[in-house]
């Protein structure tokens, strides 16, 4: 009872700030996870190359407004909110968060979760780190994504998860989709779970991706290793993380505007 009791004080009292319109959590990570455990709803930890889009896209623009809650993992936006707004405000990376709830589910016998997940080569390394590590994990609930478009309804899956009734949802098949579908999920299922979007996260630990030291993820560094591994996917991305700064710099805690049409579309070409 006590310990019920802590996690709804946390849940209903924990210290945020906000950042481009989006209210990210200020505490320790096994903070963030108890707020998680006690309200469930769906998490949110988008990266530095992700503040462009919401000026770009609006579904995706409404499920980041509409996550329950939102840790900061970009550490180029806590260094410009430190530089540009002469605030602080604590990093909490998806891959340290992933870490984390793994130990808390695992250490409280609660393995029971559903996994979305990118690719076929990714359950499949995902089934043999849940082997390795003795974390209890069936087939039946790993769930590959298709490809989605901007608008996401996804029954098949929801179905499955409605079925299954697993207590928590890891989503991890990258920035855009994953909280479109977060907020699908939260949406239409018929009872509340926690719902972490965790990108590319999962795939460090399981090897589906390649591995981020703890050493170059507490000093912000991932980035260099991801782009070092795959340049051509990378540096697109990071061009896009440019816009970070400006952004922090105009608009502080205010959601910027959306683009013009007309200027969306000379984007997307």
């Amino acid at each position: 009872m006590e310990k019920i009791g802590v996690r709804r004080e946390l849940a209903q009292n924990y210290l945020s700030q906000q950042i481009l319109g989006i209210r990210f959590f200020d505490g320790k990570v096994d903070q963030a996870i108890e707020v998680m455990l006690e309200r469930g709803g769906f998490l949110v930890a988008p990266s530095g190359t992700c503040f462009a889009r919401l000026r770009d896209d609006e579904s995706y623009r409404r499920a980041m407004l509409a996550g329950d809650l939102a840790i900061a993992d970009s550490g180029l936006m806590v260094l410009m909110w430190r530089l540009l707004r002469h605030k602080k405000i604590r990093r909490i990376s998806g891959l340290s968060y992933l870490r984390h709830l793994v130990v808390k589910l695992k250490g409280e016998g609660s393995t029971e979760i559903f996994w979305v997940l990118p690719s076929e080569r990714a359950r499949q390394k995902l089934l043999e780190w849940a082997r390795r590590e003795g974390f209890a994990t069936k087939i039946d609930n790993c769930y590959v994504a298709p490809q989605y478009g901007r608008q996401i309804e996804d029954r098949h899956l929801l179905a499955l998860v409605e079925k299954r009734h697993p207590t928590h949802v890891v989503i991890a098949i990258g920035s855009g989709p994953q909280e479109r579908l977060g907020y699908y999920l939260r949406e239409n299922l018929s009872y509340r779970q926690a719902i972490h979007c965790i990108g590319a996260a999962l795939g460090f630990i399981t090897g589906d991706q390649i591995a981020i030291p703890d050493w170059a993820d507490r000093l912000c560094l991932g980035w260099i290793v991801r782009l070092f591994a795959q340049p051509r996917i990378f540096i697109p991305r990071l061009m896009r993380g440019f816009e970070l700064p400006w952004l922090v710099w105009k608009y502080g805690e205010k959601m910027p505007p959306m683009r013009s049409n007309k200027r969306r579309r000379i984007g997307d070409q």
